[in-house]
């Protein structure tokens, strides 16, 4: 993950960040607390209404969108061969750029320490989500806090700004849609078929702090533990590269035996941002 600092010459200051995970290809945009509908980008200015400040990433990519060349122009060849690159890449465009268009006076700056207000609202981001009956999550936060929530509760005014009914509509009436659901980059969303995503922030505000009963700790383990076997195929990598990401800290079985190890398929998910 690569942070960048958003600053905003009209006001004189930084008016959030933007993070970029580059193996998923994906941007999430945080707005500094205190913005108001007027020194907010105006792309986010309903949801600095709204109160949210942490931007889904389609909205996100909508932005970034903005500010550069895009693919469908039609010298775009010439243009990737100019700043000598060898494919459309948003973010390696975006970096040449700067950040800055003619809409606005907004630029990006590479940072390496997350500021407080980033970190601080990761606390609420998702470690593990798990689909149970009666299209019920299970969501597990990296606060160690567990909430559920039933995704038919959710009200056409809650998700107005992070997807549409229709959405919820496509996943509760198919069931392979709705046990697709994963974890996606950073834990920041939820997404079923990385299409259709609901925001943390939103899971963890409606959702209801619960206690795990068996059955469900049991569903749990069956949907989400996974064997050497299973990782390799998630991350389309062999056994050496398993051990290689174990080495490297970036992979702790839950258990460890001479026979294979098991994983949290959260904690091998994260492999793939």
């Amino acid at each position: 993950m690569r942070a960048y600092d958003v600053y905003d010459a009209d006001v004189g200051c930084s008016v959030g960040t933007l993070l970029y995970y580059g193996k998923t290809r994906t941007f999430i945009i945080e707005l500094c607390d205190g913005l108001d509908e007027w020194t907010a980008p105006m792309l986010f200015t309903e949801y600095v209404k709204s109160g949210i400040l942490t931007i889904p990433r389609m909205a996100s990519l909508t932005w970034i969108r903005e500010r550069i060349v895009p693919p469908t122009r039609q010298n775009i060849s010439s243009i990737l061969t100019h700043n000598r690159l060898r494919e459309y890449d948003e973010m390696k465009l975006l970096e040449i750029a700067e950040g800055k268009c003619a809409q606005d006076e907004m630029s990006i700056k590479r940072i390496d320490d997350l500021p407080d207000y980033v970190t601080d609202r990761a606390r609420h981001n998702l470690t593990e989500c798990m689909t149970l009956d009666d299209h019920r999550l299970l969501c597990f936060f990296e606060d160690d806090t567990i909430k559920m929530i039933k995704l038919t509760d959710l009200s056409e005014h809650e998700v107005r700004l992070s997807f549409s009914r229709d959405d919820i509509d496509k996943v509760l009436v198919n069931e392979a849609l709705y046990r697709s659901c994963r974890v996606g980059s950073g834990g920041y969303y939820a997404t079923f078929n990385d299409s259709i995503d609901i925001p943390a922030l939103l899971l963890y505000t409606l959702g209801t702090s619960i206690h795990l009963t068996r059955r469900d700790f049991i569903t749990f383990m069956a949907e989400n533990i996974l064997d050497t076997t299973d990782v390799c195929d998630a991350l389309e990598c062999s056994r050496q590269n398993v051990s290689y990401l174990i080495n490297q800290g970036k992979l702790s079985p839950i258990k460890k035996d001479i026979k294979g190890n098991l994983y949290l398929r959260g904690e091998v998910e994260k492999n793939r941002w």
